[in-house]
């Protein structure tokens, strides 16, 4: 399940990139890492749960805040957001 949703939180950032603007893309990449290096660490601990791995994307954006202006904060987090929400809404039944 890590791997499923990793794979498909990097395609919804990839299926934005045509339309994206330069901060979005920005966010994208900037979330790719967080996002990969999450799953990576859920794997390397046995941790299935979604639930862990959002929480460990979360953690590891809330320590990197001072790698970010406050205006580029709140395009990460607008962005997280929406990709949550795209996630929410393909898996709903």
């Amino acid at each position: 399940m890590i791997i499923e949703f990793e794979e498909k939180m990097l395609a919804l950032i990839d299926d934005g990139i045509t339309h994206a603007s330069d901060d979005e893309l920005f966010a994208g990449g900037y979330l790719r890492g967080h996002i990969s290096l999450a799953a990576a660490s859920c794997e390397d601990d046995g941790v299935t749960e979604l639930a862990e791995l959002k929480t460990r994307i979360e953690t590891s954006l809330d320590n990197a805040r001072s790698e970010l202006t406050p205006a580029d904060r709140v395009i990460v987090q607008q962005l997280w957001q929406r990709l949550l929400s795209q996630m929410d809404s393909t898996t709903a039944p």
